[in-house]
């Protein structure tokens, strides 16, 4: 009975023991727990801040801004850089028509020989070149003009002055009085790649005038070096073939490059029968001809072509090529030369066969002509030539006619 008691109080003694130490532990561990909860509630009570603090609208706005991003490329920024230095151009032009009778023995007998003049208006394009308001355009577009308006993009119109023109190389230099413009910087022609992108920006059927900007067009450099000869009394060589749509208005309008930088003047296109409209081929003069071209008109206003060489020339015919052993028809025979001229002076005979110029391939008589309207007095060209079978160039100065 006595070991039963002893066995009852140590049991109880152990339990007292035991509840004491669980409820010491357990009570930490709440604490524990209380303060993990009340963390775990601060972190979701600031979530739900920050959720309120960016409302759905402003994650959109984030979201457009990244969208926006990516369709900025080169190319919109080269057309944001450029469009304020393209301007449009309305020229007006006096034109002389005969009245009809005058063209009939019988009637002009009795009304004479009767002329008229008429007010001609065109349109074309044109590209801020210096902050001062010097524009440059094409001959075709305002070398005949009485009267030369240029548009701002930014609405304002400004009566433009002609500084200089030619024909043969079809440019022309306009200036306006204002300072500060916006204005193209001038590339490197001779530093282009075919099927590298450039935009075309101008006045296409007068469409600049409907919100005072200019309509970009985007291809690529299609061809370079392309000579295409005289052309409606002007002569174009080296011109830079490219695929952005040129229609007509277009003319004297920057062709760009990607960084923003005026490689060429657009100028001509070819259309399909029936068509006036662009059709993928259009071209431009390199800007490094148009340079040369700009500086000589800012100086004299005109470009001096009073040169002479002293060369008589004829066609190459199938007898002659025959008699010079010559396998081709194409290049032009000398002969004969002006003593003391340019031509003798360089050393060229009679019986030479010129079969290039510079990089320029000589196919007849008229294609020479042709080519040396594309030159000023003073240049020196390679002459290459065979004189009896023997390739050789010749230097030859073209020298003022005295």
């Amino acid at each position: 009975m006595k070991q039963l008691k002893t066995i009852l109080i140590t049991f109880v003694v152990t339990l007292v023991i035991i509840s004491s130490v669980f409820a010491y532990f357990y009570r930490d561990y709440i604490k524990v727990d209380n303060a993990n909860v009340e963390n775990v509630q601060s972190d979701s009570l600031k979530s739900a801040a920050n959720e309120i603090q960016t409302p759905d609208d402003e994650k959109t706005e984030q979201n457009d801004d990244k969208i926006t991003n990516s369709r900025r490329t080169v190319i919109t920024r080269a057309v944001e850089k450029v469009s304020p230095a393209i301007v449009g151009i309305t020229v007006t032009e006096i034109r002389q028509y005969r009245s009809p009778f005058s063209l009939d023995p019988f009637w002009n007998q009795f009304f004479g020989n009767r002329v008229y003049n008429r007010k001609i208006k065109g349109l074309g394009s044109g590209t801020i070149i210096s902050p001062d308001g010097y524009i440059l355009t094409n001959d075709h577009v305002a070398g005949n003009a009485v009267e030369a308006k240029v548009t701002m993009t930014d609405g304002t119109e400004y009566e433009a002055k002609i500084i200089g023109t030619d024909p043969s190389s079809d440019v022309c230099l306009l200036k306006i009085d204002a300072e500060n413009l916006p204005y193209v910087k001038f590339g490197n022609s001779s530093d282009i790649y075919i099927g590298e992108w450039v935009i075309a920006l101008g006045n296409p059927f007068g469409l600049f005038v409907v919100n005072d900007k200019p309509t970009v067009t985007v291809g690529v450099v299609s061809a370079t070096d392309m000579n295409l000869g005289q052309v409606n009394g002007r002569y174009y060589y080296d011109m830079i073939q490219t695929d952005a749509a040129i229609n007509g208005g277009n003319s004297g309008g920057a062709l760009v490059n990607s960084i923003g930088e005026i490689i060429g003047m657009n100028t001509l296109i070819y259309t399909a029968q029936g068509s006036s409209g662009n059709v993928g081929v259009g071209f431009a003069i390199p800007i490094n001809k148009v340079k040369k071209v700009v500086a000589q008109l800012k100086k004299d206003g005109k470009i001096d072509r009073n040169f002479w060489t002293g060369l008589r020339i004829q066609m190459i015919t199938k007898a002659i090529a025959k008699y010079y052993n010559l396998k081709t028809t194409k290049g032009v025979i000398v002969s004969a030369v002006e003593q003391n001229s340019p031509s003798d002076k360089a050393g060229i005979e009679a019986g030479d066969v010129i079969i290039q110029v510079n990089n320029y391939k000589i196919d007849d008589d008229q294609s020479l002509v042709d080519l040396l309207n594309n030159f000023q007095t003073d240049d020196v060209l390679k002459v290459h030539i065979l004189r009896e079978s023997v390739p050789q160039i010749i230097n030859l100065k073209l020298e003022k006619r005295k």
